[in-house]
């Protein structure tokens, strides 16, 4: 039996007192036995993207100044910073209710920098934009790490826009042009053309509508329509770009109705349509992935290659622990008719590590 000392060193003994000190012991043991799991915090994130630089991946989401984690496997996590240190010098400017949380970011490498798109709003206001800073290097140990904002990509404003300017998503095409998609009820999600810079829209300046559900109103309005679809994410794969949006209300806990459906075309600008051939433009979408009694209010997603694999990921509410957001990183699987799957059991099997 191992050395123990309950009192001063000078009483210490290599066998502890028989009743008292091995029921002591014992409850000392079982402590250092559960230490790691009574420690291990799992990631709490909303709206999460990642990069991947060297043999880190880093991971973006939803928070003070957008927060920024860093892994070696994808598992354990530790705080990286933040790409904000308080918020971008015109974000009241724009969302006289912004309350400091930057929300829905996206990243994605181009010409030897770091894009971090992000969102500025007010909760159910279309008195929104979205903005961009860049970085050479995501590792903020380098002496090139620096955020640079470059400000407003665009913006929308009540009564004159009829969509939303949050949850940004950059995809490339085959001719190598870069498309922002974005988009939160409204009238649905639009992609654009980005310019040369990936700063603005293109000029000539070409939008398209991809995907929408309710029918919107005639009249414009400053308050969101009933369709609930936002937060589009374009993946190429073979032949297709596949577009996942997440339908339903996200931010409520037990009540949250959050999920991902997913639609393809053979263009980045649509149609994007599902399984039924149904234009995702008219309220198609095939459920991807919608959860169970343990994890609810699921979605805002990226999708990703490395290394050979596809991965999905998201955030979930987790039921045991008051519905607080959780990460989480799911495999991506293709069926025989080049349909991504995932495993809702990968939802209790994959859990992350937050190291501090």
């Amino acid at each position: 039996m191992p050395s123990t000392c309950f009192t001063a060193p000078a009483s210490c003994s290599t066998t502890p007192p028989p009743a008292m000190g091995l029921v002591k012991f014992l409850g000392v043991a079982a402590l250092l036995l559960a230490a790691p799991f009574i420690s291990a915090k799992q990631v709490d994130v909303h709206d999460p993207v990642m990069a991947r630089e060297g043999d880190t991946w880093y991971l973006f989401s939803t928070g003070p100044g957008i927060t920024i984690y860093s892994s070696k496997d994808r598992v354990n996590w530790a705080f990286s910073d933040r790409a904000f240190a308080t918020e971008p010098t015109w974000a009241k400017s724009v969302a006289p209710g912004f309350n400091g949380h930057l929300w829905a970011p996206d990243i994605i490498q181009h010409n030897n920098q770091f894009y971090l798109y992000y969102s500025v709003s007010a909760f159910g206001k279309n008195t929104s934009a979205i903005g961009v800073t860049v970085n050479k290097t995501l590792n903020p140990k380098s002496p090139d790490y620096r955020w640079e904002d470059k400000g407003i990509v665009i913006q929308s404003v009540p009564n004159r826009d009829m969509w939303n300017a949050i949850d940004p998503a950059i995809i490339v095409d085959e001719q190598g042009a870069a498309w922002m998609s974005f988009g939160s009820f409204w009238s649905g999600l639009k992609i654009f053309k980005l310019n040369d810079d990936w700063t603005r829209p293109a000029e000539p300046q070409e939008w398209h509508s991809i995907a929408k559900r309710d029918q919107v109103p005639a009249d414009i309005s400053s308050s969101a329509g009933p369709g609930e679809i936002e937060a589009p994410f374009i993946f190429k794969k073979n032949e297709y770009y596949y577009l996942f949006a997440s339908w339903g209300l996200c931010c409520k806990g037990a009540n949250s109705t959050y999920h991902l459906v997913v639609g393809r075309s053979k263009s980045a600008t649509g149609p994007y349509l599902d399984k039924n051939g149904k234009d995702m433009n008219n309220g198609g979408g095939s459920l991807l992935i919608k959860g169970n009694k343990n994890w609810v209010g699921l979605g805002h997603n990226g999708a990703y290659s490395w290394d050979g694999k596809d991965y999905l990921v998201l955030h979930a509410y987790e039921t045991a622990d008051k519905y607080l957001q959780k990460l989480k990183i799911l495999n991506i699987r293709w069926d025989k008719e080049g349909w991504p799957v995932v495993d809702e059991k990968e939802l209790d099997s994959y859990k992350s590590k937050r190291l501090k």
